[in-house]
């Protein structure tokens, strides 16, 4: 069985590619500009890297032809997303634009096309990374919330649309997780005063919760967002 990660390169993405390889999936590592990570991860994991632009509907639909081509994917993590903070009152129109594009334009562009192969095979797996901003909201990060709780409506509707297929659709709404960009912007005591349980997340306690979502075992659970963040919610 195969499973794609979008942004599969990053810390996030790199511990869910780790954790669907070690359950025997055979893991597409998705990227955009980091391929010398995405492909070093691919030999590290046994998987295999795809580059394209998810804004780019042209490319993604070109890219995810050539995929399917081998076979369908069964098992899709969404966890490609980008970050232009600023509050909304400065915000420029190509910021929103940019975020949107990303999160959820690209969550329409790469699932769309591997919907049809992966009903044909009667079991799929769904999962839409969102965020902790997406439920309560973040100063300076309308654009990136806006974009998370789409994806969480859109899984609300489409595992309704699939749910007799076997195929479950669900979202992940992580929390303050440890990675280089959370530590370039907020320090340990910073953290403490924000999550109940006083500390960042690791990607593997993400990873371990969507490994779980794309097994067998969790085939009755669909149109769900579960937050991993340490009691924020």
């Amino acid at each position: 069985m195969r499973a794609l990660v979008t942004g599969g390169a990053s810390p996030l993405g790199g511990a869910i590619c780790r954790r669907l390889a070690a359950a025997g999936l055979a893991v597409v590592v998705h990227y955009h500009r980091g391929a010398a990570a995405a492909e070093a991860l691919a030999g590290e994991i046994g998987g295999r890297a795809i580059g394209f632009d998810l804004a780019d509907p042209a490319a993604a639909a070109e890219a995810l032809a050539a995929l399917l081509a081998e076979g369908p994917i069964q098992v899709l993590v969404h966890n490609a997303g980008i970050h232009i903070d600023a509050p909304l009152a400065g915000m420029r129109a190509a910021q929103w634009r940019e975020v949107i594009a990303v999160s959820l334009d690209g969550f329409f562009a790469v699932t769309q096309p591997l919907l049809l192969p992966m009903l044909a095979t009667r079991f799929g797996r769904i999962i839409a990374i969102a965020s902790v901003s997406a439920l309560i909201g973040n100063r300076g990060q309308t654009n990136y919330a806006a974009a998370k709780a789409g994806l969480i409506g859109a899984v609300r509707s489409l595992s309704r649309e699939v749910a007799s297929r076997g195929v479950t659709v669900n979202a992940v709404a992580p929390g303050i997780i440890a990675s280089p960009a959370v530590e370039a912007v907020m320090d340990a005591r910073r953290i403490a005063e924000i999550v109940p349980m006083k500390r960042a997340g690791t990607p593997a306690e993400v990873a371990a919760l969507v490994g779980f979502l794309a097994s067998a075992e969790a085939g009755y659970i669909s149109g769900q967002t579960i937050a991993v963040d340490g009691g924020m919610t």
